[in-house]
């Protein structure tokens, strides 16, 4: 210890050459710190001094701030950065009162300790500044914080830190809170799920070893929070949590022999997702040359506020209530106006493109800007604000549009310089060198990538061969693994997950650490090249909603899909008590927004896609939730990969679905279109309400269907008696209940023309529309026997009303079909296709 305070001691000393150092364990009342003066802490591992204003300004401006000595890093400043002239200082008055005083003798801060008997001042080895009456505290920095946190410092409930607009907060209930302006809150991070206890008064800390920890006197120890990446690494390591001047909170490591800091951990990952980072109409988004946001106008209708400083923001060079004529709008591709929940100036609609900008057009003076996201949600945002944040990137499925005066100035293309004003000079020479270089090096590449292309399935280069895929997944296309690849990443296919018509599935992890779920096809019949078009088609499909595809294995007779992995599994493992899942439970919450997202994912498949995609096995074992619970479709277009010999009758073993969600037409030998889907999810959602199967029989039902009886129970207004029981305890809204239990009826109608299609049940559930009275849904039986009466006979237990006993959902004879993921194209219709009576030829 000795050492490394002469070692700090040394370094304080020669970062302040200029400056009298005055080492104290005491500040006596009537002193006063000058420019050139220091007050440390007993060890100099802190100090309180007047620093320069960075940037600097013209003239000079000084704060008095405490600085981590070892490395000139600022912890706190009077004022929250209140700054003085060259002739200010911060005078310990004999009234007990420490005041921040500019040259001309004005007042810039105040403790607020006058005439209270304050005896002293100190700087501590903490790093807090405590002004006392010899018997207790009366202010502290710690107490009083501005935009760090420094260890053993608690932050609690009432204090924030402060950086220019942003605000970091801790609530009463453990959520640390990001607001901008102190209103927007761009950013909360709250305790985990498990955590179920009302806080009493919750105090925050960051440990010395870069854990940020939550403790109240409800918790029976702290609950970690967030940590640093270095975590508990180096005990020679000192940390700060500090909110930056962009919005961010970052926690920071040092050395305490000195050096630059480290970032170690950040709230908000990508940047231009902090709310008004660039200002007001400022374009957040990433160029290749740098992996910092940069910060640009919409387009020649706006410029910026101040040329030098490009967070600023941008101002119209015409204002709305000028314009020579009628407003416009302006087309920002890929961009998104950044909203959240608690933000009052935007409103959100379901409606399609041209709409979300025609509506926001029209509405004059109550829509400054809208957003129309393509991620399958139809979902539209207008902002009703002067005051717009936008972020731009080619990933982001979503169109903009701001309002504007007319002519439209698109920004000039980057050959023309950064304003667009720069002439086209004469390109130096290097640059030419460059270039030249450059191409010949891409060539290299283009080579390399060929060589690396033609021998990834050779075993002598299977590890290049991986990481070689890992660029393809970055890309967003397909990856082609080998079959020893994936054998090794599932260890031999040793983890089962599940099975289902398609195949097993194992758990498996990729070199780069990626958990993945890898899915063994069987009855695979079609040639590699088709095989190939069909994965093409499913991994180009992306949704919220819908489980990613990864990538394929397509070698000899081996043909695998590599998917993103599901943390909790699927949602049959919650809605049906096993013994394997007694103690697994959704609340009502939960479960409503699993029916939701579900619909959206299926009304993509439908609607939204390019062409019309039919999944043709809804069911809860092919409804899967990520770690955040958020429902994901899977295994959608499979069907279109199984290529029975004969396409031109279905029988028992080609119709591949899962009986007990089987649309009546399956049976009656009728064409298959969308809606045998949304029969299939009306099954499903009356699964989600009730938490047994549907096709489940007992003395409670009297025998019957569930679906049956849970109609009946409808009729009489028993909502109650259809909801799952293990819900009776806890908080439901039986609005939500109502409208789930008419939609599911609405659903599973016998006559395909009678349901709904999807889009029109999601709005059944959101309440955008009214919902009238189904009439009661025939049991399949009924609906089907005049289709098939033999193959009726033969599963009569699997679908009469009054079946003996239920059919096990598990079993190797599940009703499957062939039935290929139904295309369409043009306008999308309920007019049967008959790609699934043909044969491919």
């Amino acid at each position: 210890m000795f050492l490394k305070t002469e070692v700090l001691f040394l370094v304080l000393v020669l970062i302040t050459t200029t400056t009298t150092i005055t080492v104290t364990t005491a500040i006596n009342p009537d002193s006063t710190l000058s420019f050139n003066q220091t007050w440390s802490s007993p060890s100099a591992i802190f100090s309180l001094a007047l620093v320069s204003v960075q940037p600097p300004t013209t003239p000079p401006s000084y704060t008095a701030s405490i600085v981590f000595s070892a490395a000139s890093f600022t912890v706190w400043s009077a004022g929250n950065g209140a700054s003085v002239d060259s002739g200010g200082s911060l005078q310990f008055l004999r009234n007990g009162a420490l005041r921040l005083v500019n040259g001309s003798g004005a007042t810039m801060w105040d403790s607020g300790t006058a005439d209270r008997g304050a005896t002293s001042a100190t700087v501590e080895d903490s790093g807090n500044l405590v002004i006392s009456n010899g018997t207790g505290t009366l202010w502290s920095s710690f107490e009083n914080p501005t935009d760090t946190l420094l260890p053993s410092q608690n932050f609690t409930v009432g204090m924030s830190l402060k950086s220019q607009s942003y605000s970091f907060g801790l609530s009463s209930i453990g959520n640390l809170t990001l607001k901008w302006n102190n209103s927007i809150e761009y950013w909360t991070q709250g305790l985990n799920s498990s955590v179920n206890v009302s806080l009493f008064s919750p105090v925050l800390a960051l440990s010395s070893i870069g854990q940020l920890q939550l403790s109240d006197a409800n918790l029976s120890s702290s609950v970690l929070v967030a940590y640093s990446s270095d975590y508990d690494r180096n005990a020679d390591v000192f940390r700060v949590l500090k909110l930056d001047n962009d919005g961010n909170l970052r926690i920071y490591s040092f050395s305490w022999e000195g050096g630059a800091s480290t970032v170690r951990w950040t709230a908000v990952q990508d940047q231009c997702e902090v709310y008004a980072y660039c200002g007001n109409y400022g374009v957040c988004s990433y160029n290749d040359s740098s992996s910092s946001p940069v910060c640009e106008c919409p387009s020649e209708n706006f410029e910026m506020i101040d040329p030098n400083d490009a967070r600023k923001g941008c101002r119209r060079k015409v204002s709305l209530s000028s314009c020579q004529g009628s407003t416009t709008m302006l087309t920002l591709d890929n961009a998104v106006i950044l909203t959240y929940p608690n933000d009052p100036t935007w409103q959100s609609f379901y409606q399609g493109l041209s709409a979300c900008r025609s509506n926001c057009l029209s509405g004059t003076g109550a829509c400054f800007a809208s957003t129309s996201l393509s991620d399958g949600s139809g979902q539209c945002v207008m902002k009703s604000e002067d005051f717009v944040s936008v972020y731009q990137s080619h990933l982001l499925p979503s169109t903009s549009y701001v309002k504007v005066c007319p002519p439209l100035a698109p920004n000039p293309p980057p050959s023309l310089g950064e304003t667009g004003r720069e002439k086209r000079s004469k390109v130096p020479a290097w640059v030419v060198v460059v270039i030249v270089l450059g191409t010949i090096l891409g060539l290299v590449a283009l080579e390399g990538g060929f060589w690396l292309w033609c021998c990834r399935n050779s075993t002598r280069f299977g590890g290049l061969s991986a990481h070689y895929a890992l660029l393809e997944y970055a890309s967003g296309a397909p990856v082609q693994f080998s079959y020893k690849e994936l054998q090794q990443a599932t260890k031999g296919f040793k983890e089962k997950l599940g099975a289902g018509g398609f195949g097993a599935v194992y758990r498996g992890t990729l070199v780069n650490k990626t958990v993945v779920a890898v899915k063994q096809l069987e009855g695979i019949e079609q040639g590699e090249k088709q095989f190939r078009m069909e994965v093409a088609t499913i991994s180009s499909t992306h949704h919220l909603n819908l489980v990613r595809l990864i990538g394929f294995c397509s070698e000899g007779r081996h043909r695998l899909l590599v998917y993103e992995f599901m943390k909790n599994g699927s949602l049959d493992d919650f809605l049906f008590i096993t013994e394997q899942h007694s103690e697994k439970l959704l609340n009502w919450g939960y479960r409503y927004n699993i029916a939701l997202g579900t619909a959206r994912g299926i009304t993509y498949l439908h609607e939204e896609c390019r062409d019309c995609i039919v999944h043709c096995d809804i069911k809860p074992e092919n409804i899967l939730l990520d770690e955040n619970y958020v429902a994901k479709v899977s295994d959608f277009g499979l069907a279109k990969l199984i290529n029975p010999k004969d396409h031109r009758h279905r029988t028992l073993t080609s119709v591949r679905g899962t009986r007990g969600y089987l649309a009546p037409e399956w049976l009656a030998n009728l064409p298959i279109t969308s809606k045998s889907d949304v029969y299939s999810y009306g099954m499903v959602l009356l699964e989600i309400v009730s938490g047994r199967r549907n096709f489940d029989v007992s003395e409670e039902t009297n025998r019957k269907k569930f679906s049956i009886w849970a109609y009946e129970e409808f009729e009489r207004g028993n909502m109650s008696g259809i909801l799952d029981k293990r819900l009776a305890d806890q908080e439901v809204n039986m609005e939500q209940v109502r409208r789930a239990i008419q939609a599911s009826f609405w659903c599973i109608q016998e006559h395909p023309s009678q349901r709904p299609t999807m889009s029109r049940v999601l709005q059944m559930l959101e309440g955008v529309t009214e919902i009238e009275k189904p009439p009661a849904p025939k049991s399949v039986m009924e609906g089907a026997v005049s289709g098939t009466s033999t193959y009726l006979s033969s599963n009569a237990s699997a679908f009469s009303p009054f079946a003996a006993s239920p059919p096990d959902p598990s079993s190797s004879s599940s009703v499957q079909t062939s039935g290929v993921s139904t295309f369409t194209s043009g306008v999308k219709s309920e007019k049967p296709t008959s790609i699934l009576l043909q044969s491919d030829t």
